[in-house]
């Protein structure tokens, strides 16, 4: 799996990478490998303002519905439009194109909390 080392990682495996302050943020390779086929993306709404934790977006697939959670508290300030029309950008590109939003962080310090690819990589060879 492809875990790289410049990204932050979640437990729910969610990526985030810090630009300029703001969070961009995914789900993993390991993620997208697991659900398979993605046929559907339910986008958070912009503006909306989120807890770590918050179920805030859902993945559809060809094996099952799974929900996306805010990495990090914070207000959602964009998110991938281009998933309603290419929801498989997530299998096809998770690090890259398959993003799925971007969060204002109240404390961008709590990337520091969340795992770093080798706490990550220990998590999914368990």
């Amino acid at each position: 799996m492809n875990t790289p080392d410049d990204l932050r990682y979640s437990s729910d495996h969610e990526w985030t990478r810090v630009e300029s302050g703001r969070v961009r943020v995914g789900i993993t390779d390991f993620a997208q490998d697991n659900l398979g086929d993605v046929v559907y993306v339910q986008l958070p709404e912009v503006g909306a303002t989120v807890s770590a934790g918050d179920s805030v977006s859902e993945v559809e697939s060809t094996k099952s519905v799974s929900d996306i959670y805010a990495p990090l508290a914070g207000t959602i300030v964009e998110v991938n439009a281009e998933l309603e029309g290419q929801p498989e950008l997530l299998n096809r590109d998770p690090y890259g194109e398959g993003w799925i939003f971007v969060v204002e962080p109240a404390d961008v310090s709590a990337v520091d909390d969340l795992l770093d690819a080798a706490g990550y990589q220990a998590l999914i060879s368990d």
